[in-house]
């Protein structure tokens, strides 16, 4: 039972335990009787609110439906979905999955709220039409008519209109300046448009599709400014109440907040974090909160000629030149006013899709037929599932109106190692390229574009993620690779090619927290990684000014400008004209070591260490066989940080510069290795066994937003049991430390074992130290490069004995 129904049950109890006490006192029995009716009656219809029932005859597809969803957010970790079928003016059905709140496990249902992104366009863009079709704005007019300030540096004879901007063809930058997508000052939308003003067309007006908030921004301002209105009040009365969508609203308020789902943000390195909550300034281009139960009003709005259920928002004639290709695109691909257009099994599909921090949503709908489908989820970047459950959806619907049997859902399974490992390697083509690595129990498809894993169906290896669905197919041919039928050619991938002196002043992460703009180096060439997903290789133009790809990309067509400091250090990064990221100081050089300010005294963490326990236990542990590992071989190093005062507290920990292993554990050890031999390097050892007081102590010491890279004491860290290792590389014949991404001990992401940053010697080295010490049974440890356990850990007990006395036994 959750925590919900709980709540709900323990007030039932209560009212029932205060009526009948009531009335013995005060009125008949004859009367509490009717009352719990009435109470569980209430009871009953607001459980029934919260989600749709299905309409008769949709049963089976509902059934599927709810199949593929609950497959879904197991098989990709997902919070919740929501989603709502409409045929014609009838909700089919509507119903949520997962939970609204994980953590105090909430359910969700139709009525969980989601910030739907991109969505909000369309409501923008009809508000605007609203105006055309009462001849109160020209969609062909420049829009200097209604916004005489708006002047941005416009070098070709074409002026902008709001026809443009709504279609994407403005030639506008994706973001402005201010209030971005990025941008978490909550600036108001006057600013976001003003901010506009100092950018240049990154295209001529309706020469080609370019993508833009700024765009949409700028056309919700003009009813702001044309109507003296605010955008949010003016969109509530003219559109949202019309089309009776009363749970939803441009801005959050005291409901929306009480039913608005608990996010979640995640990225290629691992982290996962919840999202933030800052409003945009641009809000026109996707601020609309709203469950799916008001989106499928939305979509009735659609298949009713432009009723709501208030009257009239749009005239059919509006609503067909909204949905018209524009600027000769086609309806296969390509976007109207607002809507984008596709086919889906022949029939013309509209709709857009939205994702804004930790939401993704797909509304589509096929007004031929009048079914629609809007699916929202509560986990970022995942529009590929919200479009692939909405595409499902309406391919059910079409199979049950022509009474053929209903589809089955494209699921998938993990690889099996042995497979995984024939399919591992460095792939290219011309000057793509494609690597397949493993990580833990996944394969990872990584392209020059974005990242995903690989699974398996019925029809081959596919790749199959949060982010990429069904889009490549991959095979082998010999020691080649075919993906989606092009072939890619094996080839050794160098450890390093020389960059541009000065380049490494611009690596590094910039821009916010909750949004991280890592510039690395890969093969000479810098990239970008941003909006967490999107990889992009830059081309230099002279100086410090460089361009993202001319035809791919979120950014595509836009420049990129460094600003340094005296010491060649970049302390920023903008978009020309756009947003700025300001260089995230995350700590020094990876050479330097990492310091914390302990959250109490070394003696009063020590004398609370020295005087608690370790957890009691209760299992049949394999008997303790702690050895030294130079006792295997002395090639190996040592770095002992403990034994001294170089490390991240500054004291001293153990009493002698030891570094003890399980005996298997350490055999393995020795293997990886030597096999690291052959190469030229050795293993640089930091820390093995450790003392579980000393865990205590980095436990306790260790302020609350660091505690990732530090174990709990109350379960014990793997360093007690004698299982885990910290080590690095050294080069065998200088005896010269290998260089990481990030240094030991650093408590930032440059050591997740997939960070992106860095150069491209630099993940090498990792991946090599990564892959040796896992083909001997060690798994790293998810946020610490450095960090390795060994397969049986689980299989040794927590051990808290000292060095001094481990040599003693020795």
């Amino acid at each position: 039972m959750n925590i919900q129904k709980i709540k709900s049950y323990k007030s039932f109890v209560f009212l029932v335990l205060f009526i009948s006490q009531y009335m013995t006192k005060t009125y008949s029995k004859k009367i509490f009787f009717p009352v719990l009716f009435l109470f569980i009656w209430c009871q009953s219809c607001d459980n029934s609110r919260k989600n749709i029932p299905v309409s008769p005859g949709y049963e089976l597809v509902v059934e599927k439906l709810q199949d593929a969803i609950d497959y879904e957010i197991k098989s990709k970790d997902l919070n919740a979905i929501s989603i709502a079928l409409v045929n014609d003016q009838t909700v089919v059905w509507a119903h949520g999955f997962g939970y609204e709140d994980p953590k105090n496990l909430i359910p969700a249902d139709a009525n969980t709220v989601y910030r739907v992104g991109s969505v909000s366009k369309l409501f923008t863009d009809m508000a605007i039409m609203q105006k055309v079709e009462k001849k109160e704005l020209d969609l062909d007019a420049p829009i200097q008519k209604y916004l005489p300030d708006f002047t941005p540096n416009n070098p070709y004879d074409i002026s902008i209109t709001l026809r443009q901007l709504m279609s994407h063809r403005s030639g506008l930058i994706r973001e402005p300046k201010k209030g971005n997508y990025f941008a978490d000052d909550e600036v108001s939308l006057k600013a976001t448009v003003e901010s506009v003003v100092g950018s240049t067309l990154v295209h001529p007006p309706e020469s080609k599709t370019k993508y833009s908030n700024a765009a949409i921004a700028v056309a919700g301002y003009t009813l702001e400014s044309v109507y003296k209105t605010p955008y949010v009040d003016y969109m509530k009365k003219n559109v949202l109440e019309k089309i009776g969508m009363s749970n939803s609203s441009f801005a959050p308020n005291k409901e929306i907040h009480s039913k608005l789902a608990k996010a979640k943000m995640w990225s290629y390195d691992g982290r996962e974090f919840p999202a933030p909550t800052f409003e945009l300034g641009m809000i026109p281009a996707g601020s609309l909160y709203a469950p799916v139960t008001d989106l499928a009003k939305f979509l009735k709005l659609l298949f009713s000629n432009g009723v709501g259920e208030r009257g009239i928002v749009i005239s059919p004639e509006t609503f067909k030149e909204m949905v018209t290709p524009q600027f000769g695109g086609d309806y296969n691909r390509g976007y109207g006013i607002g809507f984008a257009l596709s086919k889906h099994k022949g029939y013309q599909k509209i709709g857009h899709g939205g994702a804004i921090y930790g939401f993704s949503t797909q509304l589509s709908a096929l007004p031929e037929i009048k079914f629609g489908v809007v699916t929202a989820s509560s986990v970022d970047i995942t529009n590929s599932i919200t479009t692939k459950l909405s595409n499902y959806a309406l391919d059910l619907l079409i199979a049950h109106k022509k009474n053929e049997s209903l589809p089955n859902y494209k699921k998938t399974s993990p690889i099996s190692r042995k497979l995984a490992e024939t399919f591992v390697g460095h792939y290219v083509q011309n000057n793509a390229s494609i690597d397949i690595v493993l990580r833990g129990d996944q394969t990872i498809l990584v392209t020059d574009f974005f990242e995903v894993p690989l699974q398996k169906d019925d029809d081959g290896i596919i790749a199959d993620g949060r982010l990429v669905q069904d889009a490549f197919k991959i095979e082998k041919i010999e020691d080649d690779l075919l993906v989606n039928g092009q072939k890619y050619f094996k080839k050794n991938k160098l450890k390093s090619v020389p960059i541009p002196k000065g380049w490494e002043g611009l690596i590094g992460e910039y821009g916010w927290d909750h949004n991280v703009l890592f510039v690395y180096e890969d093969m000479g060439d810098l990239w970008l990684l941003i909006e967490w997903i999107e990889k992009d290789k830059l081309s230099l133009l002279e100086g410090d000014l460089f361009a993202f790809p001319k035809n791919s990309g979120m950014y595509h067509g836009e420049t990129l400008e460094f600003k340094r400091g005296k010491d060649g250090i970049a302390t920023e990064v903008a978009v020309l004209n756009g947003p700025v990221f300001k260089r995230l100081n995350l700590w020094g050089s990876a050479s330097e070591t990492f310091k914390i300010v302990p959250t109490k005294s070394i003696d009063e963490l020590r004398g609370l260490a020295l005087n608690s326990s370790p957890p009691v236990e209760k299992q049949n542990f394999k008997k303790i066989d702690l050895i030294e590992l130079k006792d295997f071989d002395e090639t190996i190093k040592y770095d002992i940080r403990y034994a001294g005062t170089n490390n991240f507290m500054s004291n001293k920990f153990y009493s002698q510069a030891g570094a003890y292993m399980q005996r298997p554990a350490a055999e393995a050890l020795i293997r990886a290795h030597q096999k690291l031999n052959l190469l030229g390097y050795g293993l640089l050892i930091h820390d093995a066994y450790r003392p579980w007081y000393v865990t205590k102590m980095f436990w306790d010491a260790t302020p609350d937003d660091k505690k990732i890279f530090v174990a709990n004491p109350q379960d014990g860290s793997r360093h007690n049991r004698g299982c885990a290792v910290d080590l690095t590389l050294y080069e065998l014949k200088t005896g010269k430390v290998i260089e990481m991404v990030g240094g030991y001990d650093e408590m930032t992401s440059r050591s997740f074992p997939n960070y992106y940053g860095g150069t491209s010697e630099q993940r090498w080295h990792r991946k090599l130290l990564r892959e040796t010490m896992e083909s001997e049974g060690f798994n790293v440890y998810d946020y610490e490069w450095w960090h390795f356990d060994y397969k049986d850990w689980r299989q040794y007990p927590i051990a808290n004995t000292r060095f001094e006395d481990l040599s003693i036994k020795k």
